[in-house]
């Protein structure tokens, strides 16, 4: 009877970390594939958590591409579509949040 008990207690512990460890978002894995110096584990999943608490899913993985192309995000910059426009607003709120909540 104590070993199912003990055995679903462990699991409860470790479930959590191990599906926080296999499963990185797009921003995160968009920042340790960057050619960045700065980029490391710890900061990149930092900047992933910021994205989860700032950006829907098509936000995270449109953002990842700028990581590759930053040209992609000047031409959304420009660009004059409302729909860009809305974008680029939770972008920048993004990056704002990342840059106080992952710095230092």
């Amino acid at each position: 009877m104590l070993k199912p008990v003990v055995l679903a207690a462990c699991a409860a512990l470790y479930l959590p970390f191990s599906a926080t460890t296999a499963a990185a978002g797009p921003i995160q894995n968009a920042c340790l594939n960057s050619d960045r110096d700065a980029a490391n584990r710890s900061l990149c999943s930092c900047i992933q958590q910021v994205a989860d608490m700032t950006l829907v899913g098509s936000d995270q993985r449109r953002a990842a591409k700028f990581f590759a192309d930053p040209d992609k995000a000047n031409e959304t910059w420009l660009s004059q579509r409302a729909s860009d426009d809305a974008f680029w607003d939770r972008y920048k709120n993004f990056g704002q949040t990342a840059e106080a909540y992952c710095a230092g």
